[in-house]
């Protein structure tokens, strides 16, 4: 299974754009608190539709807590744009837990420093950032293609 993990999200219609991706793509969606709204907010339910109940979501008290959680096999690769490491390049294994930062200042730079050789970026040109729900689906998606590949 893959695993979508925000941390800290800030904007509740992104989450809920990305509750609906991972329902659409059987991934997992973790939230690590704080979170930036309630998960009963209206702006969520609304950007994720009548879906989101149906959305596999699990919060949690912090990052470590989730990583003890995960099975040994599991992979975490962390997305920035402070890396030249391009997700395109990266090998996704049926246990990886894409990590994404807060819309408004990404992952903490102690937490890309310690965990330098996952970190991962999308390309881009002209702009700094992309929309969070957007880069999201990007790197799903190529893990999916990717699965695909290998299962069949």
């Amino acid at each position: 299974m893959l695993h979508v993990v925000l941390y800290q999200p800030e904007i509740p219609h992104n989450t809920g754009a990305i509750g609906r991706l991972c329902l659409a793509t059987g991934a997992r969606l973790h939230l690590i608190k704080p979170l930036g709204f309630s998960i009963e907010d209206k702006h969520l339910k609304r950007a994720g539709l009548d879906y989101w109940q149906e959305v596999d979501v699990r919060v949690w008290d912090s990052l470590e807590e989730l990583r003890a959680a995960a099975a040994p096999e599991a992979v975490f690769a962390y997305f920035t744009t402070k890396t030249k490491q391009c997700y395109w390049n990266a090998s996704f294994v049926p246990e990886t837990y894409l990590v994404f930062g807060p819309e408004t200042r990404g992952l903490p730079e102690t937490l890309l420093q310690s965990n330098e050789a996952s970190c991962l970026t999308i390309p881009m040109q002209g702009t700094r950032s992309l929309n969070l729900a957007t880069s999201v689906g990007i790197v799903l998606y190529e893990a999916l293609r990717q699965r695909a590949l290998i299962d069949h």
